[in-house]
């Protein structure tokens, strides 16, 4: 595993490329240190270094380690989603997404939530294998299998590694029904696994799209796919019979939520057949992630969306229980689902994603078995 980053938060403008503003230590930590870099020359070793402030050669880079895990399939139990079990193959995300659920779980491994969560990441070359064994068991049912439920499947490390690809091949050779989530155009490499799947009713996709602003998505997801890339990824899945919604998350008050009609007649135009919507969420340290990231990039209105936020949650930021955590409660949220509804209606896209088949599932031969007599 690749070393945690120095436990200290750097109160400074955020690094080019990346989401969060700080690195501060995980909550499992004992200890959490804080340094604010001023303004000071003997007190800022990145003093004069670069135009913006940092030393190119400090910036952290992206490291990737091997998840030495010996199961590759999680299994859940929530009702808000329409899955028990799910793969990520890898751990971390490099699309920097300020919002993402998925930062705190990287306290688990002894790394910041904030910056280490985009630069150190963890793959899983043998998930591929694992997941063939794991299908192959007598006592295995298929059901959905969600990808990318955690951390997106397809950011950029998945060019070169390719672990997601090998995940569909097996997926595809058993006949298992699969739903995928992602932010990444990338997804489209992979139509020709993704085509006849689509074909035996096994797969759909969901694009995930928050704005049209390109200017906005790069400060909210500064190493995804563009908007334009994404929808030109539901034009090119959905002209290849790929069932394709898009996944609006998250809704943010006062950031985004002025898109909301624009963002359901571009997925239309482009050839989604439904889509749904998420509202922010922000649990355990993404709270302090967000509020850092937003007193940055939008200072003038950091109150405002406070205030729209705790007006959705119950006068609080963050409420986990089940059936509300997603949809937020009160008026304001009420509107916002209303605003998709109608919206939707109007454009002809549906709220759920079409059902999978369970029926084609078929443990394949392997070479050596034995051949039956039958």
């Amino acid at each position: 595993m690749p070393e945690p980053a120095d436990p200290e938060v750097l109160t400074r403008s955020p690094l080019k490329g990346r989401g969060a503003v700080t690195n501060a230590t995980g909550r499992f930590e004992r200890e959490r240190r804080e340094r604010v870099i001023g303004g000071w020359p003997g007190d800022n070793p990145f003093h004069g270094a670069s135009p913006d402030g940092w030393d190119v050669e400090k910036r952290p880079k992206t490291e990737v380690a091997v998840d030495a895990s010996r199961t590759i399939i999680a299994r859940n139990q929530s009702p808000d989603v329409p899955f028990d079990r799910s793969i990520n193959p890898y751990r971390g995300c490099e699309h920097g997404c300020i919002y993402c659920f998925a930062r705190p779980t990287h306290a688990y491994l002894g790394y910041s939530p904030g910056l280490d969560f985009e630069t150190k990441l963890l793959a899983k070359p043998d998930a591929a294998a694992l997941l063939d064994a794991a299908l192959r068991k007598p006592g295995y049912r298929p059901a959905v299998m969600a990808l990318g439920t955690n951390t997106d499947p397809y950011q950029p490390v998945e060019k070169e590694r390719r672990i997601t690809r090998e995940i569909l091949q097996v997926l595809s050779d058993f006949g298992h029904p699969l739903s995928i989530v992602t932010k990444s155009a990338l997804v489209t490499r992979d139509i020709d696994i993704l085509a006849p799947m689509a074909a035996r009713g096994l797969v759909s996709v969901a694009l995930s799209i928050t704005t049209l602003d390109r200017d906005l998505a790069r400060i909210m997801e500064p190493r995804a796919a563009t908007p334009a890339r994404r929808l030109d990824a539901v034009h090119a899945l959905r002209s290849e019979g790929i069932p394709v919604h898009v996944l609006a998350a998250p809704i943010i008050p006062a950031i985004n939520d002025g898109e909301i009609e624009a963002l359901v007649e571009a997925s239309a135009e482009a050839g989604a057949r439904g889509m749904g919507h998420i509202l922010l969420r922000l649990p355990l340290e993404i709270k302090d992630l967000f509020r850092e990231w937003l007193e940055e990039h939008f200072p003038d209105r950091a109150e405002r969306v406070y205030s729209l936020i705790r007006q959705t949650r119950g006068g609080a930021l963050y409420r986990a229980e089940w059936g509300e955590r997603m949809r937020g409660s009160g008026p304001y949220a009420a509107l916002i689902h209303r605003r998709f509804e109608v919206a939707k209606k109007r454009a002809g896209l549906a709220s759920k994603f079409p059902p999978l088949r369970t029926d084609r599932f078929e443990v394949p031969s392997r070479a050596g078995d034995q051949l039956s007599l039958l």
